[in-house]
């Protein structure tokens, strides 16, 4: 009976720790991240989803979910979930931005594109926008991302190598050099 309790007793320490150690990124509203901005100037990161779609649920379970890709978002960039077809309202840059044919009763499924998203021309989901210090459009990246394929963007925006890139050939010789390390 001992080794049972003992056993209990392990397990539980296990858990706790797996817990603890756990890091998430810190999901705030548009709204929130552009109050933040305002007092302490840092990117902004807008996951794009939508509630049906597949590849924006593997996004979360499969790349968002990585502990160092989670420590660099938190570090470098305010980031935001946003539902691209949600009833949120927004007010970037002193334009109040909703979903005015939003319907309740498609919560759950397809509905109509919210104001922002069409104002960043975002049309596939999931895309990721990125913003810049004053909330200037910097770039969307659209499609399912790994942590090792996000990794990639997540640099070239927070660090602004983007500012050195003039061109395709100049990307893709970036694009070549870049060795990731988010994974474990």
């Amino acid at each position: 009976m001992q080794t049972m309790h003992k056993l209990k007793y392990i397990l539980i320490l296990f858990l706790v720790s797996v817990f603890v150690n756990a890091q998430e990124i810190n999901w705030l509203t548009m709204n929130e991240a552009l109050a933040k901005q305002k007092d302490q100037p840092k990117k902004i990161m807008i996951d794009m989803y939508t509630v049906w779609c597949g590849p924006c649920k593997m996004l979360d379970r499969n790349t968002f979910s990585n502990k160092k890709l989670a420590e660099y978002v938190n570090a470098n960039y305010y980031a935001v979930k946003f539902n691209a077809e949600g009833d949120e309202s927004v007010d970037f840059k002193g334009q109040p931005l909703s979903n005015p044919k939003y319907d309740p009763a498609k919560a759950r499924r397809r509905n109509s594109q919210h104001q922002l998203t069409g104002y960043f021309g975002v049309s596939a989901y999931p895309t990721i926008v990125f913003l810049g210090e004053n909330a200037e459009f910097l770039a969307p990246i659209p499609g399912y991302k790994t942590p090792d394929q996000l990794e990639l963007y997540l640099k070239l925006f927070a660090e602004d190598h983007y500012k050195t890139i003039t061109s395709q050939k100049a990307f893709n010789e970036y694009y070549k050099a870049f060795k990731p390390s988010f994974n474990p």
